[in-house]
């Protein structure tokens, strides 16, 4: 029996109430009771669920705007306080694939709760650190659980919600994903302006504490599997190369991409993936099942999802350089235009959801991906002397584009998967996002200063000061470079549309 077992010893839990189907009473007001008891317990797994999935990915960014204060309270360069953001992303990335798998074999459940509580120690550790050693170790604590509950999350979702209600249950997991990612450089903005740095972590532990108890209480009774075990090999050797990988990557946006090290790090990173996937198809249980990637529509959904995440981060990264050094707003205000994506998406995800399990998900992905497309190529058309409302109006087409590709295409993932393969899927799917994140806002940066730098003659790595037209050159060719691979994305969605219709 499993330690979450022993905790709820013989407490209510979701497993309980699927038995009341197979109950005697077989008339219609009886079965009604039982349907709605069903939902209504359905309807508060998922918003402990999502509660986890706020704060993890909100984590991921809130910290931001707090890096300069942080930096000064520790006495911290500004190059290595960065470290507090990318310590954090880095551990998420290599290990969530391992949570996924873990979740397979030890219960998806049972590793959710024990990302809870891993996330809610380190939140409180962050809370406490008082140097910078410390608050980096803290935050490795407290990437290790939020990689644990994100890795399990969506299969939770998928077990516990039908096919029918599916879409609509992760419509609203990505729209609190997209929620806690864009939600928090602007709630972290005013948490700092009113309360010490350290509060932006001390605020987890209440509400971690909260989703730990309701999650032994509603949460679906966790599958243990007895015969499988960890492969070690292939899990050292995917944290080789997401380490070198997204390390290299953080460091080439700071040092730029052409020096012996970089290269180097790219070198270990291809090598060491090239020796993973030659392990994994000699493994009898390996870590990541590349009969997964069998499954064109499954793959195909990943694909879409990562470039997807790779050309709406571009936003993420220049929008407010664009929004305060260009158009000269104070960062208070633009903390609140900023608000406009994550508050569109938070509307039309869960009814692009809702939608998808009536009309099915190819032609919403479609119409996601064109819209984005759009979007981003009327940002292109921007520059220093354009209107505020513009600006809304064209974030807002992305917002919508991205709300209705991201439910049904994370349905499109989950269904696909195999059900005894929900938890490496979902740690898939969630490793996708932030390679597409990380990727995305390495790309978008690389190609706006290498812009910048040919219209003013000579090497940039910053802002201009008075020369905002500089600026905006480069950062048009980073939009129009994101609408070109998501209009890509878009092609490929129609591919798949088109042979859905030719089979029927």
């Amino acid at each position: 029996m499993s330690f979450w077992e022993n905790i709820k010893g013989r407490s209510f839990f979701i497993g309980e109430i699927f038995s009341i189907t197979e109950t005697k009473e077989t008339d219609g007001k009886s079965m009604k009771q039982t349907s709605d008891k069903i939902y209504k317990n359905r309807m508060i797994i998922l918003i402990n669920i999502v509660l986890m999935t706020f704060m993890a990915t909100l984590d991921s960014s809130i910290v931001n705007v707090a890096l300069p204060t942080i930096s000064e309270d520790l006495s911290v360069s500004t190059e290595a306080i960065a470290w507090v953001v990318s310590s954090y992303l880095l551990v998420i990335v290599g290990t969530i694939l391992i949570f996924g798998r873990l979740g397979d074999i030890k219960g998806k459940t049972n590793i959710f709760m024990y990302g809870i509580v891993i996330f809610t120690f380190g939140s409180l550790l962050c809370g406490l650190a008082d140097n910078f050693l410390f608050l980096i170790v803290a935050r490795v604590v407290q990437a290790i659980g939020a990689s644990a509950a994100m890795a399990t999350n969506q299969g939770i979702i998928t077990q516990v919600f039908p096919s029918n209600e599916r879409g609509k249950a992760l419509g609203i997991s990505s729209t609190f994903v997209a929620l806690g990612s864009m939600a928090g450089p602007p709630i972290g903005g005013l948490m700092i302006a009113s309360f010490h740095w350290k509060y932006i972590f001390l605020i987890n532990v209440p509400i971690g504490i909260l989703v730990f108890v309701l999650g032994l209480k509603t949460l679906p009774k966790a599958k243990v599997s007895t015969e499988e075990r960890l492969d070690k090999p292939g899990s050292v050797l995917f944290g080789v190369f997401i380490a070198s990988l997204f390390g290299t990557l953080i460091m080439g946006e700071e040092n730029g991409y052409g020096s012996p090290a970089i290269l180097t790090g790219f070198l270990i990173s291809l090598l060491s993936f090239i020796l993973f996937i030659v392990v994994e198809k000699k493994t009898e249980v390996p870590l990541l099942q590349l009969k997964l990637f069998e499954n064109r529509l499954f793959s195909l959904s990943l694909f879409c999802a990562f470039i997807s995440y790779l050309a709406i981060s571009s936003t993420t990264i220049i929008q407010p350089f664009y929004l305060q050094n260009t158009l000269k707003y104070s960062p208070a205000i633009t903390g609140i235009i900023m608000m406009v994506y994550p508050l569109v998406m938070s509307i039309i995800a869960p009814i692009s959801g809702y939608v998808s399990d009536r009309i099915g998900s190819e032609l919403l992905t479609f119409l996601g991906l064109v819209l984005d497309s759009i979007g981003l190529l009327l940002m292109s058309t921007l520059n220093e002397f354009s209107p505020l409302y513009l600006l809304i109006i064209y974030v807002s087409i992305m917002s919508v584009g991205n709300g209705l590709f991201q439910s049904p295409n994370t349905s499109l993932i989950m269904s696909n998967a195999p059900r005894n393969m929900l938890g490496i899927s979902g740690s898939v799917n969630a490793l996708i996002r932030n390679l597409g994140m990380i990727s995305g806002i390495s790309l978008s940066v690389l190609i706006l200063y290498n812009r910048m730098s040919r219209k003013i003659g000579g090497n940039v790595s910053n802002y201009v000061e008075g020369r905002d037209d500089v600026f905006v050159y480069g950062m048009r060719g980073a939009y129009m470079a994101a609408a070109a691979i998501c209009a890509v994305g878009a092609l490929l969605t129609a591919f798949r549309l088109y042979h859905k219709r030719k089979r029927s």
